[in-house]
């Protein structure tokens, strides 16, 4: 049993003074609020429920500003997928695990506490399957069980170069199966993470345009019960592209085709249009919204406004992982739409709360139903994914309750997360995750091959 008391922690029921947490087999086992610490507590000055990350390629991050050269036409998302590709097919098994412990362990350092892997990396660089088909996803698990944080393993399924079933380019042979090949990697994912504290794998169709609506039906039935994640609507070429094979729109088309509900996450959707965005809404599947990198590749930026006022829900993701912040992404989530509809505090939707405290507990809440959790935020029976803040950081001085969010979101930077538990175990202690030094070191060593 271990014990957690915070001055104040951010409760289902609000904030709240003096909360101690007991703390066994990785689970909140009982809260105590208005209490004094003790001896036997550990103390602390702010506690917050670790945030999701719904959507991530982890080895993206050792691109990270390697993109950011204009090429010889106009750039865009399509250009940059193309260097992408091209750094894919330099990654051994050894390099995706050394890159996805680096960027699991800042997800930690900046309040991530679980991790949804759109995981679509899956064979040797010529094509052929691995003799063990999980060999990569086994990699990923490695990371995370090095990292500490929860993972969610969302192998992708990926058949196809666009819609109507238009057969892959050579580019994208290390991701492409079959349905029988795809049940094989599927179980493969699931004894990889067999020893993960509170892991789960769910299904990833990459996107409506990799794969045919009939290899979507069988995808569907192969997870009855487990989280489906796919892109849709990221790009106005997608859209183009989608209605020109079908008449419809992406995210019409699926809610047409499969029985859409609360284990879905749609990622991106940035490209919705009014009647789209409220059937979304409805649906009960959580709107996965990337804004960093969105931001980054020149998507566009998703209504997240008339989608919340619709009763939809939403989470976040660190995607390419230019940039790893839970607090920025949701900063740019608000300025996007600052932007969109000339006026400020947008997603605050009212007085009540204020947008930083509407923001963190609306994703939090999407990302936990996203990453197959049953409950959200801090209370009993929930996993102890716990973040504390820094409350002598400058930024923090002299704010208490929503303005600790506020100044953590809007007006602070490096460094403002003091420690995370994952699962009940301390895994970032003032400021740097406790494995940061060597986990470290195998990334730089794996730069020094891949880029040197």
């Amino acid at each position: 049993m271990v014990s957690l008391w915070f001055g104040s922690a951010l409760l289902d029921a609000g904030w709240t003074d003096g909360v101690r947490f007991a703390v066994a087999d990785g689970r909140i086992a009982r809260i105590e609020s208005g209490v004094a610490p003790t001896p036997e507590d550990e103390r602390h000055a702010v506690g917050l429920p670790g945030v999701p990350n719904v959507h991530s390629h982890a080895f993206q991050r050792a691109m990270a500003g390697l993109t950011e050269s204009a090429g010889p036409g106009a750039d865009s998302f399509w250009a940059w997928r193309a260097l992408m590709y091209r750094f894919v097919e330099r990654l051994s098994p050894e390099d995706l695990e050394a890159i996805s412990a680096f960027a699991f362990a800042e997800m930690l350092e900046a309040g991530f506490t679980r991790v949804g892997e759109f995981h679509y990396l899956h064979h040797d660089r010529d094509g052929t399957p691995y003799g063990n088909w999980g060999e990569l996803a086994a990699r990923i698990a490695a990371a995370a069980r090095e990292s500490g944080i929860g993972l969610t393993l969302l192998p992708v399924f990926y058949a196809h170069g666009n819609f109507g079933g238009l057969p892959p380019n050579p580019s994208q042979r290390r991701f492409i199966n079959d349905i029988d090949g795809f049940a094989r990697l599927l179980e493969a994912s699931r004894r990889a993470v067999r020893d993960l504290d509170a892991a789960r794998v769910g299904v990833a169709p990459h996107s409506l345009r990799a794969v045919t609506a009939a290899q979507l039906t069988a995808l569907v039935a192969l997870a009855p019960t487990a989280p489906l994640h796919l892109h849709i609507a990221e790009q106005i070429k997608e859209v183009s592209d989608c209605i020109a094979w079908c008449g419809r729109r992406p995210v019409d088309w699926l809610l047409d085709h499969q029985p859409v509900d609360s284990r879905w996450c749609l990622v991106h959707a940035t490209h919705v249009d009014h009647e789209e965005t409220h059937r979304l809404a409805a649906s009960g599947a959580v709107a996965g919204l990337c804004p960093i990198t969105e931001a980054n590749l020149g998507d566009g930026i998703f209504p997240a406004l008339e989608y919340l006022d619709a009763g939809g829900a939403c989470a976040v993701g660190s995607d390419s992982n230019v940039l790893v912040s839970a607090a920025e992404e949701l900063r740019v989530l608000e300025y996007g739409q600052r932007l969109v509809h000339r006026r400020r505090n947008v997603l605050a939707r009212s007085a009540e709360l204020s947008t930083g405290r509407r923001l963190f507990e609306g994703v939090v809440a999407g990302g936990t139903q996203a990453l197959g959790g049953d409950w959200r935020g801090l209370a009993v029976g929930a996993d102890a994914d716990i973040v504390s803040l820094d409350l002598e950081h400058d930024v923090l001085q002299y704010r208490r309750g929503d303005a600790l969010l506020d100044s953590w979101i809007f007006a602070g930077r490096d460094r403002m997360v003091d420690c995370v538990w994952r699962y009940g175990r301390k895994v970032v202690s003032g400021g740097q995750h406790i494995r940061r030094d060597a986990i470290s070191a195998r990334y730089r060593s794996t730069l020094q091959r891949l880029l040197a």
